[in-house]
């Protein structure tokens, strides 16, 4: 009998590997319908800038965080969440959350981005998504989570912060593993 493996969790280009002797801290914001994308900016630039982000990839960071903040609120379902997760000190990961579950064409659209060859600009839909791919080298997800302030099915739509140390960390969803950890902003 052989001995069960852990399941491996593909990612789309190497990374660092996660500092598992880092402690996760998730800090999660309720974004308000008519304000999400102006918040969410709002949080991503403190947390970056606090941690002496070089100002070219703030400003990505916040076109990604409000790009996504702003389909939140066209196609999800409030109440609406922003977490932040930090590995140690460091803001590694952004969520925006919404409470409807359906990933609808979210994943199929990021598989496409992530292909081989140029992205279809003229599509009807997936724009926010392509500049979210664009500007994070492609550190970009979709899943499915449940919301904090209800615990009640909700899907993710996710990417990776730019670091002081350069590249990326590519984190998979970890809400459930640092549940325990949440801070409420």
């Amino acid at each position: 009998m052989q001995p069960a493996s852990s399941p491996v969790l593909p990612m789309i280009s190497p990374s660092p590997p996660l500092p598992l002797d880092e402690e996760l801290h998730i800090m999660v914001r309720p974004l308000l319908p008519g304000t999400a994308a102006r918040e969410a900016r709002g949080v991503v630039r403190g947390e970056l800038e606090r941690e002496g982000i070089p100002p070219d990839a703030v400003s990505d960071a916040e076109t990604v965080v409000a790009e996504l903040a702003g389909n939140l609120e066209l196609h999800g379902a409030p109440p609406y969440e922003m977490r932040v997760l930090r590995l140690g000190r460091i803001p590694a990961w952004c969520e925006v959350v919404d409470s409807d579950p359906d990933l609808g064409e979210i994943p199929r659209i990021l598989a496409r981005l992530g292909a081989p060859g140029p992205p279809d600009l003229l599509t009807e839909s997936g724009r926010g998504l392509l500049l979210a791919h664009a500007l994070t080298a492609g550190h970009c997800r979709a899943y499915r989570t449940r919301t904090v302030s209800r615990d009640t099915p909700a899907k993710a739509v996710a990417f990776s912060l730019p670091t002081a140390a350069g590249p990326r960390v590519l984190c998979p969803p970890l809400l459930d593993f640092g549940r325990r950890l949440l801070r409420f902003a």
